[in-house]
């Protein structure tokens, strides 16, 4: 049996747990068919809230998100299309509200800056290994090999 205090805690620790679904923000859009509300679905997804760190309009509860998917649904339901909606946003917005933003002279370092740090990566390891193999097949003149067995002949005495 469990004592009177830790079923308490448990109930709090349950309704607490269970009551925070009931604080997200619930967008109610009729749409006029399955293949608007797809479009509209898809949109919301893949453009970014402004004002939330890499959270997308359908997850953000923030009022900037709230007017967005109220605006894509005014959008879509008009018959924009989603090219001419990712548009609209990109021309409000810029690139950040794109999770994939368009290649151009701003985000070249975005898009091929990995493969430069990659290729970089690459041919300092090429370096390194190869500067080691080099390391190890030095040749010695005479006079110091002969030094050198001098050398170990010493500390070998000690």
């Amino acid at each position: 049996m469990l004592n009177r205090p830790f079923k308490s805690v448990a109930i709090i620790c349950l309704l607490w747990s269970v009551s925070g679904a009931g604080f997200g923000a619930i967008d109610a859009y009729e749409f006029s068919d399955p293949q608007t509300q797809e479009r509209y679905r898809i949109l919301v997804d893949e453009l970014r809230c402004p004002q939330c760190l890499n959270t997308n309009l359908a997850g953000s509860d923030s009022m900037i998100a709230k007017d967005l998917r109220r605006e894509i649904h005014r959008l879509v339901q008009a018959g924009t299309s989603d090219a001419e909606v990712r548009q609209f946003m990109y021309e409000r917005y810029g690139d950040f509200i794109l999770y994939r933003p368009r290649v151009n002279k701003n985000t070249l370092l975005l898009w091929f800056g990995p493969l430069l740090l990659l290729a970089l990566g690459l041919w300092l390891l090429h370096r390194f290994i190869f500067s080691k193999s080099k390391e190890s097949g030095v040749d010695l003149s005479v006079e110091d090999q002969h030094r050198l067995h001098e050398l170990l002949d010493d500390t070998e005495n000690r």
